[in-house]
């Protein structure tokens, strides 16, 4: 069953998408990729959604990609004695470890490591952003601090700290469960919420134990000033436009997108953008002009997969909000603008194997009619280097690893199915010509290239092109 696009959707499953027939709906319509959010949600709910998926794979004949979003650290305010309190711009506002309820003067934080990083000049941010607070005074118990965009406070409102970073780590005690209940589960990636620095993403990696790959979420703005350090210990990337929206200013946002998706493409690895893509979808069954827009841009900057979070997950909408975003998807490719801006922003190859035999593929490509590129690999990475061309024809990614087939679910313009291994280089032509028919993607008589590694087997090795005659 073949996509008809290079870009892939993600859809986030919840109580509207909660059903088999929903799930395959959705994929039939264009999700590539499945979100379980374990912010919400119970083990035994996401135990049954996995289920569902791996049900509806069976049945397509697929590989369906699953992501499981890990919560976080979640850092709010306690109680209030009498109900919501109303801070007053330019009034003063204590924070303190006590836990009594608070008031209209001060309130029960209870995170010491905020006060350890906290100085006088920064800023905390209640509520997603709606109300501001600027430190005057701090110690390791309390801070004390000016209201400077005032406005209406409830109790366990989050709180962000966008100017320090925190020693936390951003796997709390029920990430570690959840992570380890998604594991054993068997889903391909695992999604880390709250990386404020490369080493952050260290205890996901060795938790994991290669049994997923780790996807960092970039939605602190000191997780954004060492970008390139964080996405070479990665093995994909999410643009959470959301809680970076929360903690940099609305404008800075687009720019800070696109800078992610370029570091992304250099480096190889595979980008999402999300948060709010559709959101009016949520009680809509048509979008407005600006969030079509928006998927759009994510598309012609290159992103590997534009995501729905709420859209899919409780919306009233699920199905109309993927088919929709696979129709912005289709429009925006086929547009020539599209290719010129792909070119435009690819990569130079670096002096080693794999990117002297992508970028010969990617030449090849532009002298010769080629109805396919083949990949050979056991791990994913000749796949991945040459998605990272992003090249004109699609990719057929053959591997004998299910598990890798349903990563690359993932990448942009990757066609991936679990094939048996190859023995020799003729086996291995035979075997592309024979699927590249199968799977729709040539005809007889069509040329087809061919990349692999060799010996076969080994991950990472791409040395191998081949051109070849269905």
């Amino acid at each position: 069953m073949r996509r008809h696009r290079n870009a892939k959707i993600v859809a986030t499953l919840g109580p509207a998408s909660a059903s088999e027939a929903m799930i395959r709906s959705l994929f039939l319509a264009g999700v590539d990729v499945f979100r379980l959010n374990f912010s919400h949600g119970t083990h035994e709910q996401h135990h049954e959604r996995l289920r569902q998926i791996r049900n509806v794979e069976r049945d397509v004949g697929r590989p369906v990609g699953v992501l499981a979003d890990m919560q976080g650290p979640k850092l709010r305010v306690g109680t209030f004695a009498e109900g919501p309190v109303t801070l007053v711009a330019g009034s003063s506002f204590r924070l303190d470890l006590s836990n009594k309820p608070g008031d209209s003067s001060r309130a029960y934080l209870p995170h010491p490591e905020i006060f350890a990083a906290l100085k006088p000049g920064s800023n905390l941010l209640l509520d997603d952003g709606k109300l501001r607070l600027r430190v005057t005074r701090s110690t390791a118990e309390f801070a004390e601090t000016e209201v400077l965009v005032g406005g209406t406070l409830s109790e366990r409102k989050g709180v962000n700290v966008p100017d320090a970073v925190l020693p936390v780590s951003a796997l709390t005690e029920k990430d570690r469960r959840d992570l380890e209940f998604a594991l054993e589960l068997g889903v391909e990636w695992l999604a880390l919420s709250f990386v404020q620095r490369p080493e952050d993403l260290d205890e996901a990696r060795a938790l994991a134990k290669g049994r997923a790959r780790i996807m960092t979420k970039l939605e602190k703005p000191s997780a954004v000033e060492c970008l390139d350090e964080i996405v070479e210990k990665s093995d994909a990337v999410m643009v959470a436009r959301g809680d970076l929206g929360v903690e940099l200013p609305a404008e800075k946002v687009p720019a800070i997108q696109r800078r992610i998706v370029r570091a992304c493409r250099r480096q190889g690895k595979p980008v999402i953008v999300a948060t709010q893509m559709l959101e009016s979808m949520i009680s809509s069954p048509v979008p407005t002009r600006a969030e079509a827009s928006d998927v759009a841009t994510a598309i012609y900057h290159g992103a590997d997969a534009v995501m729905l979070s709420a859209e899919s997950a409780s919306g009233k909408y699920p199905l109309q909000a993927v088919q929709m975003m696979e129709r912005i998807v289709a429009e925006v490719e086929s547009d020539p603008y599209h290719r010129q801006l792909l070119e435009a922003s690819q990569t130079p190859a670096q002096s080693t194997s794999a990117d002297a035999i992508c970028a010969a593929m990617d030449t090849i490509s532009g002298l010769l009619q080629i109805a396919v590129i083949v990949t050979y690999t056991t791990s994913g990475s000749t796949s991945l280097r040459a998605a990272r061309e992003r090249p004109i024809p699609p990719i057929l990614s053959m591997t004998p690893s299910l598990a890798t087939a349903r990563c690359l679910a993932l990448v942009w313009g990757v066609h991936s199915v679990q094939t048996p291994d190859v023995s020799d280089v003729a086996e291995m032509v035979e075997h592309a010509c024979r699927r590249a028919l199968a799977e729709e993607f040539a005809k007889a008589g069509d040329t087809i290239l061919i990349s692999a590694g060799m010996p076969f087997g080994t991950p990472g090795a791409t040395n191998l092109l081949r051109i070849a005659t269905v």
